[in-house]
């Protein structure tokens, strides 16, 4: 009977693996190089709109009148 190679389906089995893990990176790097392509519906991070820049998720502008002016004593 045969002797059985084992060092040939290592090598084959490492091959499919790094084959495998280019294929992932590849796809992950088409995903960054893609803005744009996320999640329908997705909420912006932070509670800040995507299209202004500000911080302020509130864009009241008596932002002065809800606040009570406090005197020095």
């Amino acid at each position: 009977m045969a002797k059985t190679n084992f060092q040939y389906e290592r090598r084959q089995k490492d091959l499919e693996k790094k084959r495998k893990k280019e294929e992932k990176l590849k796809r992950k790097a088409d995903k960054k190089d893609e803005p744009g392509e996320g999640v329908e519906g997705a909420e912006p991070v932070d509670g800040v709109d995507a299209d202004d820049g500000d911080d302020d998720s509130n864009d009241d502008s008596d932002d002065d009148a809800a606040e009570p002016a406090t005197e020095p004593k």
